[in-house]
Protein backbone atom coordinates (compact mmCIF):
# COMPACT_ATOMS: atom_id res chain seq x y z
CA UNK A 1 0.00 0.00 0.00
CA UNK A 2 2.70 2.58 0.86
CA UNK A 3 4.44 1.65 -2.17
CA UNK A 4 1.50 2.82 -4.72
CA UNK A 5 0.83 6.44 -2.95
CA UNK A 6 2.21 8.35 -6.36
CA UNK A 7 0.99 11.97 -5.21
CA UNK A 8 3.68 14.46 -6.02
CA UNK A 9 5.76 12.28 -8.62
CA UNK A 10 6.50 14.00 -11.50
CA UNK A 11 7.23 11.96 -14.61
CA UNK A 12 9.61 13.84 -17.04
CA UNK A 13 8.31 13.89 -20.77
CA UNK A 14 8.17 15.31 -24.14
CA UNK A 15 4.35 15.37 -24.51
CA UNK A 16 2.15 18.14 -25.66
CA UNK A 17 0.67 18.06 -21.97
CA UNK A 18 4.34 18.31 -20.30
CA UNK A 19 5.26 21.26 -22.96
CA UNK A 20 2.75 22.97 -21.46
CA UNK A 21 2.53 26.28 -19.78
CA UNK A 22 2.41 25.28 -15.92
CA UNK A 23 -0.21 28.06 -15.37
CA UNK A 24 -2.22 26.97 -17.55
CA UNK A 25 -2.33 23.57 -16.60
CA UNK A 26 -2.98 24.90 -12.81
CA UNK A 27 -5.70 26.99 -14.15
CA UNK A 28 -7.16 23.87 -16.28
CA UNK A 29 -6.94 21.26 -13.34
CA UNK A 30 -8.88 24.07 -11.25
CA UNK A 31 -11.60 23.81 -14.34
CA UNK A 32 -11.59 20.49 -14.23
CA UNK A 33 -12.62 20.16 -10.59
CA UNK A 34 -15.54 22.87 -11.19
CA UNK A 35 -17.04 20.68 -14.13
CA UNK A 36 -16.57 17.91 -11.63
CA UNK A 37 -18.69 19.67 -9.48
CA UNK A 38 -20.81 20.55 -12.37
CA UNK A 39 -22.14 17.89 -13.19
CA UNK A 40 -25.13 16.09 -11.37
CA UNK A 41 -25.46 13.26 -13.44
CA UNK A 42 -23.25 10.14 -15.01
CA UNK A 43 -23.58 11.16 -18.60
CA UNK A 44 -21.18 14.31 -17.52
CA UNK A 45 -19.05 12.79 -14.70
CA UNK A 46 -18.19 10.04 -17.52
CA UNK A 47 -17.36 12.29 -20.14
CA UNK A 48 -15.14 14.44 -17.34
CA UNK A 49 -13.35 11.35 -16.73
CA UNK A 50 -13.42 9.89 -20.41
CA UNK A 51 -11.09 13.23 -20.98
CA UNK A 52 -8.76 12.84 -18.01
CA UNK A 53 -8.14 8.79 -19.29
CA UNK A 54 -7.17 10.41 -23.20
CA UNK A 55 -4.95 13.11 -21.10
CA UNK A 56 -3.09 10.55 -19.85
CA UNK A 57 -2.96 8.84 -22.73
CA UNK A 58 -1.56 12.24 -24.76
CA UNK A 59 1.05 12.59 -21.67
CA UNK A 60 2.23 9.15 -21.94
CA UNK A 61 1.81 8.35 -18.57
CA UNK A 62 0.63 4.76 -17.86
CA UNK A 63 -2.92 3.87 -17.07
CA UNK A 64 -1.62 1.61 -14.18
CA UNK A 65 -0.94 4.78 -12.22
CA UNK A 66 -4.46 5.99 -11.91
CA UNK A 67 -5.23 2.63 -10.34
CA UNK A 68 -1.94 3.61 -8.31
CA UNK A 69 -3.35 6.91 -7.46
CA UNK A 70 -7.00 5.36 -6.38
CA UNK A 71 -5.65 2.75 -4.21
CA UNK A 72 -4.21 4.22 -0.92
CA UNK A 73 -7.85 6.12 -0.44
CA UNK A 74 -10.12 2.80 -1.15
CA UNK A 75 -10.69 3.08 3.07
CA UNK A 76 -12.36 6.80 2.23
CA UNK A 77 -13.97 6.09 -0.80
CA UNK A 78 -15.65 2.61 0.99
CA UNK A 79 -16.90 4.51 3.86
CA UNK A 80 -18.39 7.20 1.95
CA UNK A 81 -20.20 4.83 0.11
CA UNK A 82 -21.30 2.63 3.47
CA UNK A 83 -22.97 6.22 4.52
CA UNK A 84 -24.91 7.30 1.12
CA UNK A 85 -26.33 3.88 1.46
CA UNK A 86 -27.09 3.37 4.79
CA UNK A 87 -28.50 7.15 5.52
CA UNK A 88 -30.12 8.23 1.79
CA UNK A 89 -33.68 7.34 1.64
CA UNK A 90 -36.48 6.96 -0.66
CA UNK A 91 -39.79 5.45 -1.10
CA UNK A 92 -39.25 1.81 -2.41
CA UNK A 93 -36.40 -0.39 0.08
CA UNK A 94 -34.08 -2.37 -2.61
CA UNK A 95 -33.44 -4.69 0.76
CA UNK A 96 -34.43 -4.04 4.44
CA UNK A 97 -33.17 -5.61 7.58
CA UNK A 98 -33.91 -4.71 10.70
CA UNK A 99 -32.77 -1.26 11.06
CA UNK A 100 -30.95 -1.54 7.90
CA UNK A 101 -32.48 -0.30 4.30
CA UNK A 102 -30.76 0.56 1.37
CA UNK A 103 -32.76 2.38 -1.38
CA UNK A 104 -32.05 3.12 -5.02
CA UNK A 105 -31.44 6.43 -4.39
CA UNK A 106 -28.54 5.80 -1.79
CA UNK A 107 -26.68 3.25 -4.59
CA UNK A 108 -27.11 6.01 -6.96
CA UNK A 109 -25.62 8.01 -4.93
CA UNK A 110 -22.67 6.07 -3.58
CA UNK A 111 -21.97 4.78 -7.24
CA UNK A 112 -21.83 8.92 -8.48
CA UNK A 113 -19.60 9.91 -4.98
CA UNK A 114 -17.45 7.13 -5.90
CA UNK A 115 -16.69 8.01 -9.26
CA UNK A 116 -16.12 12.08 -8.75
CA UNK A 117 -13.77 11.13 -5.93
CA UNK A 118 -11.67 9.11 -8.12
CA UNK A 119 -12.00 11.43 -10.57
CA UNK A 120 -10.62 14.15 -8.15
CA UNK A 121 -7.98 12.37 -7.37
CA UNK A 122 -6.50 11.31 -10.97
CA UNK A 123 -7.26 14.74 -12.55
CA UNK A 124 -4.99 16.60 -9.90
CA UNK A 125 -2.27 13.47 -9.99
CA UNK A 126 -1.80 14.36 -13.55
CA UNK A 127 -1.07 17.50 -12.52
CA UNK A 128 2.06 16.90 -10.73
CA UNK A 129 2.51 14.02 -12.97
CA UNK A 130 3.72 16.06 -15.66
CA UNK A 131 4.87 19.54 -13.99
CA UNK A 132 8.02 19.84 -12.36
CA UNK A 133 8.23 21.17 -8.86
CA UNK A 134 10.14 24.03 -10.08
CA UNK A 135 7.53 24.68 -13.17
CA UNK A 136 4.63 24.76 -10.11
CA UNK A 137 6.79 26.96 -8.14
CA UNK A 138 7.01 28.99 -10.72
CA UNK A 139 3.26 28.93 -11.98
CA UNK A 140 1.73 29.12 -8.58
CA UNK A 141 3.98 31.95 -7.61
CA UNK A 142 2.92 34.27 -10.88
CA UNK A 143 -0.82 33.25 -10.19
CA UNK A 144 -1.10 34.79 -6.74
CA UNK A 145 1.51 37.85 -7.78
CA UNK A 146 -1.20 40.49 -7.33
CA UNK A 147 -1.10 39.54 -4.07
CA UNK A 148 2.40 40.91 -3.44
CA UNK A 149 0.78 44.76 -3.55
CA UNK A 150 -0.63 44.10 -0.08
CA UNK A 151 2.53 42.28 1.64
CA UNK A 152 1.58 38.80 1.15
CA UNK A 153 4.44 36.32 1.51
CA UNK A 154 3.43 34.72 -2.25
CA UNK A 155 7.21 33.17 -2.86
CA UNK A 156 7.78 31.90 0.59
CA UNK A 157 4.21 30.26 0.11
CA UNK A 158 4.90 28.79 -3.02
CA UNK A 159 7.79 27.73 -1.97
CA UNK A 160 6.41 26.05 1.14
CA UNK A 161 4.07 24.25 -0.66
CA UNK A 162 6.18 22.93 -3.59
CA UNK A 163 8.24 21.99 -1.14
CA UNK A 164 5.88 19.39 0.90
CA UNK A 165 4.27 18.39 -1.78
CA UNK A 166 8.10 17.42 -3.47
CA UNK A 167 8.39 15.29 -0.22
CA UNK A 168 5.52 13.36 -0.07
CA UNK A 169 7.41 10.54 -2.37
CA UNK A 170 10.70 10.67 -0.40
CA UNK A 171 8.33 10.67 2.93
CA UNK A 172 6.63 7.32 1.50
CA UNK A 173 9.76 5.56 0.48
CA UNK A 174 11.00 6.29 4.04
CA UNK A 175 8.19 5.41 5.51
CA UNK A 176 8.37 1.94 3.51
CA UNK A 177 12.01 1.36 4.89
CA UNK A 178 11.22 1.88 8.77
CA UNK A 179 8.70 -0.60 8.46
CA UNK A 180 10.69 -3.16 6.60
CA UNK A 181 13.11 -2.39 9.16
CA UNK A 182 11.01 -2.87 12.00
CA UNK A 183 8.91 -6.15 10.60
CA UNK A 184 12.60 -7.53 10.21
CA UNK A 185 13.29 -6.90 13.97
CA UNK A 186 9.81 -9.22 14.58
CA UNK A 187 7.42 -6.18 14.69
CA UNK A 188 4.46 -7.18 14.00
CA UNK A 189 2.69 -4.59 11.98
CA UNK A 190 -0.19 -6.17 10.23
CA UNK A 191 -1.71 -8.03 12.62
CA UNK A 192 -3.94 -7.92 16.13
CA UNK A 193 -7.23 -5.69 16.34
CA UNK A 194 -7.35 -2.00 15.56
CA UNK A 195 -6.14 -0.65 19.16
CA UNK A 196 -3.07 -3.16 18.34
CA UNK A 197 -2.29 -2.15 15.05
CA UNK A 198 -2.46 1.69 16.30
CA UNK A 199 0.06 0.81 18.66
CA UNK A 200 2.32 -0.61 16.28
CA UNK A 201 2.56 3.01 14.54
CA UNK A 202 4.34 4.28 17.70
CA UNK A 203 7.97 2.66 16.51
CA UNK A 204 6.93 3.80 12.87
CA UNK A 205 5.81 7.65 13.32
CA UNK A 206 8.92 8.44 15.84
CA UNK A 207 11.37 7.83 13.66
CA UNK A 208 10.14 8.64 10.76
CA UNK A 209 9.57 12.09 12.25
CA UNK A 210 13.04 12.45 13.51
CA UNK A 211 14.17 11.79 9.61
CA UNK A 212 11.59 14.37 8.69
CA UNK A 213 12.83 17.07 11.04
CA UNK A 214 16.61 16.27 9.72
CA UNK A 215 15.68 16.31 6.08
CA UNK A 216 14.36 19.94 6.74
CA UNK A 217 17.41 20.61 8.37
CA UNK A 218 19.56 19.47 5.80
CA UNK A 219 17.18 21.35 2.97
CA UNK A 220 17.81 24.71 5.21
CA UNK A 221 21.13 24.57 5.10
CA UNK A 222 21.92 23.73 1.71
CA UNK A 223 19.57 26.69 0.49
CA UNK A 224 21.48 29.03 2.90
CA UNK A 225 24.64 27.58 1.30
CA UNK A 226 23.43 28.63 -1.84
CA UNK A 227 22.27 32.14 -0.22
CA UNK A 228 19.19 31.61 -0.51
CA UNK A 229 17.50 34.81 0.97
CA UNK A 230 13.50 34.39 -0.49
CA UNK A 231 11.93 35.85 -4.09
CA UNK A 232 13.70 39.16 -3.93
CA UNK A 233 15.67 39.60 -7.04
CA UNK A 234 15.18 35.78 -7.99
CA UNK A 235 15.68 35.24 -11.24
CA UNK A 236 14.48 31.99 -13.52
CA UNK A 237 16.28 29.80 -15.87
CA UNK A 238 13.13 29.08 -17.65
CA UNK A 239 10.69 31.56 -18.61
CA UNK A 240 6.98 30.75 -18.58
CA UNK A 241 5.46 31.73 -21.70
CA UNK A 242 1.96 30.50 -23.32
CA UNK A 243 1.75 29.00 -26.93
CA UNK A 244 -0.41 28.05 -29.20
CA UNK A 245 -1.23 24.83 -27.92
CA UNK A 246 -2.54 26.48 -24.47
CA UNK A 247 -5.08 28.51 -26.05
CA UNK A 248 -6.37 25.39 -27.80
CA UNK A 249 -6.29 23.55 -24.36
CA UNK A 250 -8.46 26.08 -22.52
CA UNK A 251 -11.18 26.37 -25.47
CA UNK A 252 -11.21 22.26 -25.19
CA UNK A 253 -11.53 23.12 -21.33
CA UNK A 254 -14.40 25.44 -22.11
CA UNK A 255 -16.04 23.78 -24.14
CA UNK A 256 -16.72 20.63 -21.99
CA UNK A 257 -17.66 22.82 -19.33
CA UNK A 258 -20.45 23.64 -21.65
CA UNK A 259 -21.43 20.42 -22.46
CA UNK A 260 -21.38 19.48 -19.28
CA UNK A 261 -23.76 22.05 -18.50
CA UNK A 262 -26.08 20.91 -21.81
CA UNK A 263 -25.87 17.62 -19.95
CA UNK A 264 -27.11 18.40 -16.82
CA UNK A 265 -30.56 19.57 -18.58
CA UNK A 266 -30.50 16.48 -21.31
CA UNK A 267 -28.69 13.49 -19.39
CA UNK A 268 -28.58 10.26 -21.31
CA UNK A 269 -27.88 8.30 -18.17
CA UNK A 270 -29.71 10.29 -15.17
Amino acid sequence: MIKDITIGQYFPGKSVIHRMDSRVKLLLDFLYLVILFVAQNFTGLLVGMLFMVICYIISGIRLTMILKSVKPILPLMLFTAVLNLLFIRGEEPLFSWWIISVYPEGVRTSVFMLLRIIALIVGMSRLTYTTSPIMLTDAIERLLGPLKKIRFPVHELSMMMTIALRFIPTLVEETDKIMSAQKARGAELDSGNIFKKAKSLVPILIPLFVSAFKRANELATAMECRCYHGGEGRTRMKQLKTAPRDYIASVIMLALLAGVIVMNCFPVIP
